[in-house]
């Protein structure tokens, strides 16, 4: 028996390395031709009479307008929304599509499509070539990646950048959780609170990325004279 599973080993393993490989390869030569860029992200279950759906579609349109491409899952609901706005603005509208089980199947409003097989390479992706993380209401996949940015600028595994929450009531349960049970606990510092910031509109959310990125661009040019 144990002989019997050494073929399945050597012919399935190394070889899905290449394929890991492949799909960087390919995705960061892409990537990185589209100029700076925000991810959103939010619930592939939002539906287009909700009021989300239209923050996002604005979103979307506010971050083309002040010079950002929007990179999103490339699925429905807030995904949708926000390349929509993108993309009916004349700008960059990336997707980064995910080959599921339940195939997820990329929305009409990309311009700039990629898929992937595997999450982390995808994952990847999302932070690597962003200027700032906007994230509306969603469920896991939504949270997965809020954790992730924050814990990888806490780390200091990666520089800052912003992340805005948009939608005060949906977010207010896991701030006040935060603040009540990880701070209280001496499991995050007060200053890691600050590391995002929650808003209700578009304008908002786009205003305090504009605004983080003249602070940065004036830093940089401090430091070159």
């Amino acid at each position: 028996m144990l002989g019997a599973s050494i073929p399945d080993f050597t012919r399935e393993d190394p070889w899905r390395i290449f394929r890991i490989m492949a799909e960087f390869v390919d995705s960061f030569e892409s990537m990185s031709k589209i100029g700076p860029a925000v991810t959103v992200f939010g619930s592939a279950r939002t539906k287009k009479n909700e009021a989300m759906y239209r923050k996002a579609v604005q979103t979307g349109r506010l971050l083309v307008e002040s010079g950002f491409a929007v990179i999103t899952g490339g699925g429905p609901g807030i995904m949708e929304a926000a390349n929509k706005g993108a993309s009916e603005a004349g700008g960059v509208s990336v997707g980064l599509n995910i080959r599921l089980p339940s195939e997820q199947k990329a929305n009409p409003y990309i311009n700039h499509p990629l898929e992937f097989h595997y999450f982390f390479t995808r994952k990847v992706c999302f932070v690597k070539y962003a200027s700032a993380f906007v994230l509306f209401p969603g469920g896991f996949g939504t949270q997965d990646e809020y954790f992730e940015a924050i814990t990888l600028i806490q780390t200091h595994r990666i520089d800052r950048f912003p992340i805005v929450m948009i939608g005060r009531d949906y977010w207010r349960g896991l701030v006040d959780w935060m603040r009540q049970a990880m701070l209280k606990s001496n499991y995050i510092e007060a200053q890691d609170l600050e590391l995002f910031v929650c808003v209700d509109e578009p304008k908002e959310a786009v205003e305090h990325i504009r605004h983080w990125r003249a602070q940065r661009d004036a830093e940089e040019r401090k430091k070159m004279t």
